[in-house]
């Protein structure tokens, strides 16, 4: 690794550890679908945002139930301290495509279609009001 590569490495890791985030990789759902979920909460307060997923019908809400409850985890961790209503929200959240699946099924005439069974990643990044008034 170069130099210069090495040092904006360096930066880039030295930049995530001021931010608490949770990553959820490799999910079996489609990201089309995941996004449906993950575009209810973004921007919101973290506990407004627990309260959503948890009556969402969704199948994928629970999955991202689990990451904030992650994500919120990971910042009192690294703050030492509880998080408190209205401290936290969700400042971006984002849904990746990861790696597909390729199948075949039997169709007529000797063909086969191709079934794709896709997989997502998602990562959600917590952060408090006053940090982010400070920023702009």
């Amino acid at each position: 690794m170069g130099a210069r590569k090495r040092i904006s490495a360096e930066a880039r890791k030295e930049a995530l550890k001021q931010v608490s985030f949770a990553k959820l990789k490799n999910v079996p759902t489609s990201p089309r679908k995941m996004r449906l979920v993950v575009d209810m909460i973004r921007g919101m307060e973290v506990f407004r945002a627990l309260g959503v997923l948890k009556f969402s019908n969704k199948e994928a809400a629970a999955r991202v139930e689990k990451l904030l409850r992650s994500a919120i985890a990971n910042w009192e961790q690294k703050n030492e301290r509880k998080a408190e209503t209205g401290e936290l929200f969700v400042s971006s959240i984002s849904v990746d495509c990861a790696t597909t699946l390729k199948r075949m099924r039997p169709a007529p005439q000797g063909r086969g279609y191709r079934i794709r069974k896709r997989s997502n990643h998602v990562t959600i990044f917590v952060d408090t009001l006053s940090t982010n008034e400070s920023q702009n």
